[in-house]
């Protein structure tokens, strides 16, 4: 593991990371904040997943969650969203796929196969590293996201509800099986049988009888995405159906930028600081 970047930063430590990663099979890049306590020993960790077009800086620049993380002694951990590099397939005029856009699923189609692992690189390879390399208490662990991300927290942690103990997401895709922006994408990836999307849909996992204790969302009302994109109604119905306690926030005048997500920041890290 090689350390690109590392400032101090609220008493903590703000570091930006890259490695060979053995699931993407390409070099990979992530950041991870270390808070102040953890010079006094492992601290809980909190993972945040971003959105399409992003990679690992758009939250760590534009984020504000150190502030909090330092005030409630959590690492956050910020990988990337794809796989990157000449070697890499790739769709360059295609914002909704490829690089910047994973959708944190394993791709089975060629020739996306080889290197399109986000899946097993976010829920295996990178806690790995994680634990190996930084002061965490890999027994208390967060997961959240933004959009395309918290389409992602939202997966991985109702297939891992013994893993972690609180999720929640900023303006996530609740069913992307059916929405405009990744519907396509998972077929690229995952291919025309639309039974092996289900595995990687929130609203379809739970149909299907995942379970997690308790889901917290904040979605902007002014998000030009809402509609065709985001469709929280659906997974607040999920929700309903199998019983899982949603705390749905509809924020008046917000959009889907980083306005709207480091506005409520805090807010998260407090709840899921709460639960680890």
């Amino acid at each position: 593991m090689e350390t690109v970047s590392t400032n101090k930063s609220h008493g903590g430590v703000q570091g930006v990371y890259r490695h060979e990663s053995r699931e993407t099979k390409c070099a990979m890049t992530f950041s991870v904040f270390t808070p102040p306590q953890a010079e006094r020993g492992p601290v809980p960790v909190l993972w945040y997943l971003s959105g399409l077009t992003c990679s690992h800086a758009n939250v760590t620049e534009k984020g504000e969650f150190r502030a909090a993380a330092a005030k409630h002694g959590v690492i956050i951990v910020a990988p990337d969203t794809s796989p990157r590099g000449a070697d890499v397939p790739d769709e360059p005029d295609n914002w909704q796929f490829g690089s910047g856009a994973g959708f944190y699923v394993d791709a089975t189609q060629a020739p996306y196969a080889k290197n399109y692992r986000m899946y097993s690189y976010v829920t295996e390879e990178l806690p790995e590293l994680i634990a190996n390399h930084f002061p965490a208490d890999m027994t208390r662990q967060g997961i959240f996201g933004h959009s395309m991300g918290g389409h992602g927290a939202f997966t991985i942690a109702l297939k891992h509800p013994e893993r972690f103990k609180s999720c929640s997401a900023f303006a996530p895709i609740a069913q992307p099986s059916t929405s405009g922006w990744s519907k396509p994408s998972l077929e690229k990836y995952l291919g025309p049988d639309e039974k092996a999307w289900r595995a990687y849909d929130t609203t379809l996992l739970i149909a299907d009888g995942a379970r997690f204790k308790e889901f917290l969302v904040d979605q902007g009302a002014a998000d030009n995405f809402l509609q065709d994109g985001l469709k929280p109604w659906l997974l607040e119905e999920a929700c309903a159906a199998a019983g899982i306690p949603l705390t749905l926030h509809m924020r008046e005048g917000y959009d889907h930028s980083y306005y709207f997500i480091s506005t409520f920041m805090a807010d998260h890290i407090a709840w899921h600081a709460a639960r680890l």
